[in-house]
């Protein structure tokens, strides 16, 4: 459950206690439920809650390329690698696609935003690969684990060659 699901549920919680407490107050000194009031003094309060403090707002990304960056940050956090790795990774595929899950290069057919040759490949991730910038991360991902051991290790070999 999200936090400011939390807070909320929480703060409608406490309005709602507080307007049953205060109405048997109310009732009660107005001598319509419970014992008569007769001769005494009662005081009913109605508390307001009031806060200053702000839910957080999760930022999103605004463009698919941020968009498709979060998605790769992700990726590679579970993977265990470092920033450093997504630093490289970032670098790569900026060069290769510039994030962009439907980049085509007419010249060799390369696709999606790992750039792969022939694109078809990706399916074997999903049969969304050419849409879904998910499919492409994963299979860019496992590319690189499997042939370079890692992003910077792609990176470098892209740096010498011109390709990955």
């Amino acid at each position: 459950m999200n936090r400011n699901r939390v807070l909320r549920n929480t703060a409608a919680t406490m309005v709602a206690a507080s307007a049953m407490v205060g109405s048997s107050a109310v009732s009660q000194a107005e001598g319509l439920v419970g014992p008569s009031t007769e001769g005494t003094a009662t005081t009913v309060h109605r508390a307001t809650w009031v806060t200053t403090a702000k839910p957080r707002v999760r930022r999103v990304a605004k463009t698919a390329k941020g968009r498709n960056k979060a998605i790769a940050y992700r990726l590679v956090s579970r993977r265990a690698w470092s920033q450093n790795q997504f630093r490289c990774l970032d670098s790569l595929w900026t060069r290769e696609s510039d994030w962009n899950h439907r980049a085509y290069n007419r010249l060799s057919g390369a696709y999606g935003i790992p750039q792969a040759l022939p694109g078809s490949k990706m399916r074997g991730s999903g049969g969304d690969w050419r849409y879904n910038p998910v499919t492409q991360i994963h299979w860019g991902l496992r590319y690189i684990k499997s042939r370079y051991g890692s992003p910077c290790g792609a990176w470098g070999h892209f740096q010498s060659s011109n390709w990955y």
